[in-house]
């Protein structure tokens, strides 16, 4: 295939990737609108018989079959359009690079490209180890999102600016899109964590039904939001603070020179040190923690988008 030809083809799999995620994210929305009238099933308890005996008495189920059965049925058709999403964006980003004869994220169109595919990379992958598909509408939402809004900013594949000419490159910015997609998740789960938490302390046994009560607790949930950003935040200081330096250092002459993206990139840091730092010395959980964690994704998207954007500075080739 020539280079036009791959370019082309990059163009319709991200294309055919938006629609695909988009009904994703439709058939996620249909799985907690399904389940609205579904109360929890209880647990089973343990009853005592003696002391070397027990049984487990039945479930009570309260929830209809049917209701509950189109739910999962939305929920397990949702998580295969966003399987079949990635494949296909998959292929939009390697036969962009293939165009462009480089790594495919030069600019804002192919970053957003390649950013989406590895938030759902991290998505896909967290599903299978901690079952968090109840984070499915906000992440296929806002993939959406991204791969919409980097149609708008499209640029046609070519050669990097002298700059970008440097191994760096796919250090900086391959970690930046990997701390990036763990900042993602855990700002889902931090959202639905206020949303459960808060329904938690209003909503009265009786009228717990719909998908919220099918979700883990909100303590399970600050649980989960923690370890993903406690596993973001390192690779984020080392593509922030250590790899973007050093290639600031080969491209410019200088390791720092407060350039508004290099300023934002040290505010987000600081933002998730803070946030860490609170929950491990203060013992800070909950409300508090979460909102601080929302703050932190605010000034990475900003970082992304907005200073690219709306402010000139050493980056601006990025757009």
């Amino acid at each position: 295939m020539t280079a036009a030809q791959y370019e082309q083809f990059s163009n319709y799999a991200v294309a055919s990737a938006t629609g695909i995620l988009a009904l994703a994210f439709v058939a996620y929305v249909a799985q907690w609108g399904f389940a609205r009238k579904i109360a929890p099933d209880r647990t089973l308890v343990t009853s005592s018989v003696d002391q070397h005996d027990s049984v487990l008495e039945p479930v009570e189920r309260t929830s209809t079959d049917a209701q509950a059965e189109r739910s999962d049925v939305a929920g397990g058709i949702g998580f295969s359009l966003t399987g079949l999403a990635w494949l296909v964006l998959l292929a939009g980003v390697i036969t962009r690079g293939l165009s462009a004869q480089r790594v495919p994220w030069g600019n804002m169109y192919e970053f957003g490209c390649a950013a989406t595919l590895m938030a759902l990379t991290a998505y896909i992958v967290l599903v299978r180890m901690w079952a968090i598909d109840w984070v499915g509408p906000i992440i296929t939402g806002f993939g959406t999102v991204v791969l919409g809004l980097s149609a708008l900013v499209f640029v046609p594949p070519g050669p990097l600016v002298p700059a970008l000419h440097s191994y760096w490159l796919v250090i900086h910015v391959l970690g930046a899109m990997i701390a990036g997609s763990a900042f993602l998740v855990g700002a889902a789960a931090s959202v639905l964590y206020l949303v459960k938490a808060r329904a938690e302390r209003t909503t009265a046994e009786e009228d717990r039904v719909g998908f919220l009560w099918r979700i883990p607790p909100s303590a399970k949930i600050d649980q989960i939001a923690y370890r993903v950003h406690a596993f973001a935040f390192p690779i984020w200081t080392f593509a922030a603070l250590i790899a973007g330096p050093i290639w600031a250092q080969y491209a410019w002459g200088r390791y720092w020179g407060w350039d508004p993206k290099e300023v934002w990139a040290f505010i987000t840091w600081v933002v998730y040190a803070g946030y860490l730092h609170a929950r491990a010395t203060a013992g800070w959980k909950g409300k508090a923690a979460a909102i601080i964690a929302l703050i932190g994704f605010a000034t990475f998207v900003f970082n992304f988008v907005g200073i690219n954007l709306f402010v000139s500075g050493m980056h601006s080739y990025a757009k």
